[in-house]
């Protein structure tokens, strides 16, 4: 029974609900909210019913797990193995069982051969709420084991591996530059770019992607200071010694394959440097989060101001409005970020669920057994007779890929390469929020020895071009280090590119400005509009 003066909390719950009515009640605008619930409802069942009506395409592989039945092309690093580096087949048999049935528990009881774990398999399986699912995506099969094209990949591995200490600066006069450029230009099937049908100085180790011959090798996004909050920070970064390469000893090797800890650690130059070489780019990869590199440039660009901004932002020329939620800076730095995930997801789908390519380090352990006599593998002559192994044992006396990490590559298949992918992925967002042909101002290159940035002085660096070369210089990081191949950088950055449009195009329909779409430039030069 309610006495006078209580305050019965019915009654409370009855007036909080009446003025929560009466505040839902006074909202405005175009459309009631039963017609705002259901016309969200309507766009996203439009985006899943688009992605259900695509087609599947066809994953197709280079054929190389069924061609070796003893699996000497495929990825297997942490599994037990052989005195060859071979994987024992009962534990590769189980792993593809288990991946085949995706049983999380099944995961639990690999048989891995030391204390190394693998990488995340079962991200292959994860399902994203915008834009394609994984599965949706294929890439072109990478080099079989024996071909023309894998002996140039590994040529090439190689001679950068030998060449990481030389700096950028010095390619133009350096011998060994030189001797790898001549090499290179003779393969049969080499697909790095050329300039008259040569492969120079100028061009050895770039890719194949607009903007990637112009200028400086290392992007002003990897130079220029990094706005944060009310200060910049500087980018020079801790980086190793010269000479400081490992798993050139075979029993180094053969237990880090086997997934025990490397028998030594990395030596770190006491002095942080600009980056200057491709030791320097390689320990910048070793160290970044995914989403590192795609944000520096996404705060750089910002620092320019408005005229940085793609003209197809609604506000570029608004007289009475500006972009923030939409079209503005939280916008950008959310797709740019939130594309990363996605990106790798698709990535770790490919890796493990259709091609599992062996590392540049597990093929450097076939090239090391069949020079040595121990085995006999269809490796490519081109590869076999090169300089640039004649070069690797004359100065480390054995044939196998040096790395630079103790550790060597990370504990999941090359095909494609993470790095690429979802800085692919990044770069494609940024590419369509901003002025892809504003020119950067006051650009710069580090000194040889990377202690200090000069004024660079060529041809004008656009934001295209040099957001094209981050892509490419973070994937060729990891060539530099021998942990990736060209092919698993080049086509990660386009299935990045894939899932960065996927994403885009979900959410064209959320807008209320008045918007065209987005627009940008592909890695293959085309132009898109979504």
């Amino acid at each position: 029974m309610k006495k006078e003066g209580m305050i019965h909390v019915g009654d409370i719950l009855k007036k909080g609900q009446n003025i929560i009515y009466k505040a839902r009640s006074q909202a405005i605008g175009p459309l009631a909210p039963k017609e705002r619930i259901q016309r969200a409802f309507a766009i996203r069942v439009q985006n899943a019913r688009f992605w259900k009506n695509r087609a599947l395409p066809i994953q197709r592989t280079n054929g190389d797990e069924q061609r070796f039945p003893d699996k000497i092309a495929n990825y297997s690093k942490a599994f037990p193995h052989n005195s060859l580096g071979e994987v024992k087949l009962p534990a590769y048999r189980k792993y593809i069982r288990t991946l085949k049935s995706g049983d999380p528990e099944k995961f639990e009881k690999l048989p891995l051969g030391g204390i190394a774990k693998l990488t995340n398999p079962q991200a292959a399986y994860a399902y994203e709420m915008v834009g394609a699912d994984s599965h949706q995506l294929a890439l072109p099969p990478p080099p079989a084991f024996s071909s023309a094209e894998m002996a140039a990949e590994l040529v090439e591995i190689y001679w950068m591996a030998l060449a990481r200490d030389v700096p950028f600066s010095d390619y133009a006069t350096d011998p060994l530059i030189a001797q790898a450029s001549r090499e290179l230009s003779t393969l049969t099937a080499y697909q790095g770019p050329t300039l008259d049908g040569r492969v120079t100085p100028r061009c050895l180790f770039r890719e194949t992607i607009p903007g990637s011959l112009t200028g400086p090798r290392v992007s002003q996004f990897l130079l220029q200071p990094i706005p944060f909050v009310s200060t910049a920070i500087t980018q020079r970064y801790r980086t190793t010694e010269p000479g400081s390469d490992y798993l050139t000893s075979y029993d180094d090797w053969l237990a880090v394959q086997n997934g025990d800890l490397p028998a030594s650690s990395s030596d770190f130059d006491p002095i942080p440097r600009y980056i200057r070489n491709g030791r320097d780019l390689a320990e910048w990869v070793h160290n970044d989060r995914s989403i590192d590199g795609g944000e520096i440039a996404c705060r750089i660009l910002l620092s320019y101001g408005d005229q940085a901004w793609d003209p197809a932002n609604p506000y570029f020329r608004s007289r009475t409005q500006v972009g923030f939620p939409t079209f503005g800076s939280p916008h950008v730095l959310d797709f740019v970020t939130r594309a990363a995930r996605p990106a790798l997801e698709a990535a770790w789908f490919q890796k493990w669920l259709v091609h599992r390519r062996l590392r540049p380090e597990e093929y450097g352990g076939r090239i090391h057994n069949q020079k040595t006599g121990a085995a006999e593998y269809p490796i490519n002559r081109e590869i076999l007779q090169s300089q640039a192994l004649a070069e690797t044992f004359r100065k480390y006396g054995t044939y196998l890929l040096p790395q630079v990490y103790p550790e060597g590559c990370p504990t999941h298949p090359s095909y494609p390469a993470g790095h690429s992918t979802f800085i692919g992925a990044m770069v494609t967002m940024l590419k369509a929020f901003f002025n892809e042909s504003f020119v950067i101002p006051n650009p710069v290159i580090p000194t040889r020895d990377g202690l200090s940035l000069i004024p660079y002085e060529g041809p004008p660096l656009t934001v295209g071009g040099e957001l094209n070369k981050l892509a490419g210089n973070i994937g060729t990081g990891r060539i530099f280090a021998g942990v990736h191949f060209r092919t698993s950088n080049e086509n990660g950055m386009r299935l990045g590119e894939k899932i960065a449009i996927g994403i885009m195009r979900d959410y064209r329909k959320t807008y209320n400005e008045a918007f065209a779409g987005f627009t940008l430039t592909k890695f293959d030069g085309t132009t898109i509009r979504i």
